[in-house]
């Protein structure tokens, strides 16, 4: 199939997600320290790619909530471009607004501190960000349930009072 790799672009870190290799799941993977130029964590990016077979690269898009394009965009077009270079396989932006909260949010729910939060928030971030790429672009079997219906037949459901009339009180 196809293994996926989400990325946080961000100022200090960048978080690293990767999907299982049916390409259906993202699990958080690492972050990587950016430094300088950031070529140096391109480049380690870049090698990911190639270690894990990745045949496809999905990059957070930072809009602002509004939709429009500010400084964070244009420092994830440039990471893009640099990894670009390095990397022969499709890179994807995808909007990314309101991930870190959402992480931030769900691991402060389950127990972790502030401190520790720095880099487990990058690399769930850009889990939510590969997930919700995913779940955007595969298609899922779908089953919806109505749930005043009733599988049995029209004279058990009677019997048990879900014909939707009035029961007799005994």
């Amino acid at each position: 199939m196809i293994r996926r790799l989400g990325i946080d672009p961000g100022r200090k870190r960048i978080g690293l997600s990767l999907s299982d290799e049916t390409g259906s799941i993202a699990l958080p993977h690492s972050i990587v320290e950016t430094r300088g130029d950031g070529d140096e964590a391109t480049e380690t990016i870049a090698n990911l790619v190639h270690s894990t077979g990745a045949l496809e690269i999905v990059i957070g898009l930072p809009l602002r909530l509004d939709g429009s394009e500010g400084d964070a965009v244009r420092r994830a077009r440039g990471f893009a471009t640099r990894l670009e270079r390095r990397v022969d396989v499709p890179i994807v932006f995808w909007d990314e607004r309101m991930t870190t909260a959402l992480a931030e949010r769900t691991l402060r729910e389950l127990g972790h501190r502030s401190r520790k939060l720095r880099g487990a928030l990058d690399a769930s971030a850009a889990t939510l960000i590969l997930q919700s790429y995913i779940d955007a672009r595969i298609p899922r079997p779908c089953q919806i349930e109505d749930p005043a219906a009733d599988p049995r037949p029209a004279s058990a459901a009677r019997r048990n009072g879900r014909s939707g009339g009035r029961r007799k009180k005994r």
